[in-house]
């Protein structure tokens, strides 16, 4: 459960654009030894084949939308 944790806080620190180095202090302000930017990039991997899925998802059918103009 604390390793979902862990990736968890990492991935939603890559998704806010923190950098690897804050990142990386803030793995060891959680009491871990520290992570590298590769091990970063992996375990974000999964966030970016999610976002690539939805970008690339096919937008078929009615989609209703409110326009609202405020000039």
């Amino acid at each position: 459960m604390a390793e979902k944790a862990l990736t968890a806080v990492i991935q939603e620190a890559y998704v806010q654009c923190v950098s690897t180095r804050s990142v990386d202090d803030l793995v060891k302000a959680m009491g871990m030894s520290g992570i590298s930017k590769s091990q970063v990039s992996r375990l974000c991997e999964e966030i970016d084949g999610k976002v690539k899925a939805f970008l690339e998802r096919p937008i078929e059918g009615d989609w209703p939308y409110l326009w609202i103009d405020a000039t």
